[in-house]
């Protein structure tokens, strides 16, 4: 069998992959060495020095993701480390995750497994392969076959993005399962209830990166609450079990109509849903005087690249003025952040900022990340996007 192509790097490639990023950029390849979309290779620097084994995109910008400093002879060694990988993955979450039979199992380079993501929603495994190499039908065949050994799922179910397989040059092509047919249930997190398709709503189904932000939500929240961009409930519900009144706002009909579903499924009291535009919405709320004991503003991606960071900013400070100004004294502000270009400090201080502006005092009781089940490796900042904020409100 023949050693996998040999990919070198121009020196700025080589320096990320020595400071611990997987990631080479297109531009800092020198030569693929007529590597095939997809394949396993050998990744070297200009003076031939091997620097470890990685999946080649033929396709993506994002040309190399390291798997490994070590040379990794064909795919038998990687089907290999892929399946110890897997192995390794479950085990971290059978460690943090707790109250909850819904998961991250995978996180893509979190856990060495580069554009592999798989979400556990009860009997039913949810998988996306995100990059050409882990499209490959021998790679998803060795994921599904560890998953169901180590799982005995009900049914493994892809997920298809569109626009990624696009970018990665992959035929178009509808998801569906993989193993069983199982696409529908209802899984727990906290204690409270949600249906799940798998094969609808948004990312693989629900927000699993806020499990723990829900918990720590209810926690603190009382009285009279307004859940903004609230989705299919997720803070809702958690509100409303701690005893809030609640109205949910979001801009989607069929999330607002599974968000009911799910309060029926917990027979809460009956809930508030309103379909509308997030910053409309605030800005007549604030007009009319309406006032809430607790807010949570939880607003999909405003900077999807480093260009769009200083609009974002605003759209954020925007959110949170309104609502700061609608907060009763000693109310609870919740807000948060899943871009990734937003830095923890520019969220910081964008609320800083807002509360400035709406003459309101702020005292913050807990900085919160995505929930332990997503973690994070330091020299990989890609792997922390989500910020949540949790403070209390005073004049």
């Amino acid at each position: 069998m023949p050693a996998p192509a040999t990919v070198t790097l121009r020196p700025r490639g080589a320096a990320r992959l020595r400071a611990g990023h997987p990631w080479v950029y297109r531009s800092d390849l020198a030569s693929t060495g007529g590597a095939a979309p997809g394949a396993l290779v050998r990744v070297a620097d200009s003076r031939g020095k091997l620097l470890g084994s990685a999946l080649y995109s033929s396709s993506s910008e994002i040309a190399i993701r390291l798997l490994t400093s070590r040379a990794l002879a064909g795919p038998g060694d990687l089907l290999d480390l892929l399946r110890r990988r897997l192995q390794a993955a479950l085990e971290y979450r059978r460690r943090v995750v707790r109250d909850a039979d819904a998961c991250r199992l995978v996180f893509s380079e979190a856990d060495g497994l580069p554009g592999l993501i798989v979400d556990r929603y009860s009997e039913i495994l949810s998988l996306q392969a995100l990059t050409q190499g882990m499209d490959q039908p021998a790679v998803k065949e060795a994921v599904v076959a560890v998953l169901v050994e180590a799982l005995t799922p009900a049914s493994v179910v892809e997920r298809v993005e569109p626009r990624i397989r696009e970018l990665e040059k992959l035929p178009p092509r509808p998801g569906g399962p993989l193993h069983g047919e199982l696409t529908r249930t209802v899984i727990s997190m906290n204690g409270v209830r949600f249906h799940y398709d798998a094969l609808g709503g948004q990312k693989t189904g629900l927000f699993l990166d806020q499990r723990e932000n829900y918990a720590a939500a209810a926690q603190l929240a009382r009285g009279e609450a307004l859940d903004v961009c609230c989705y299919q409930g997720g803070f809702a519900l958690h509100l409303a079990r701690a005893g809030c009144k609640v109205t949910g706002v979001d801009s989607s009909r069929p999330a607002l109509e599974m968000a009911e579903q799910n309060a029926a499924l917990n027979s809460l009291p009956e809930m508030e849903w309103i379909e509308g535009n997030a910053f409309d919405l605030l800005k007549d709320y604030a007009a009319a005087g309406r006032r809430y004991d607790t807010i949570v503003l939880d607003p999909p991606p405003f900077a999807r690249s480093k260009s769009t960071l200083a609009t974002a900013l605003r759209g954020y400070k925007e959110l949170n003025l309104r609502a700061l100004k609608m907060l009763r004294s000693g109310g609870l502000l919740v807000t948060c952040s899943c871009s990734f270009h937003v830095s923890a400090g520019d969220f910081l201080e964008m609320l800083s900022s807002a509360a400035r502006d709406a003459h309101r005092s702020l005292r913050l009781v807990e900085q919160r990340t995505q929930a332990k089940d997503h973690p994070t490796v330091p020299s990989i900042p890609e792997t922390s996007y989500l910020k949540c904020l949790i403070a209390l409100v005073s004049d």
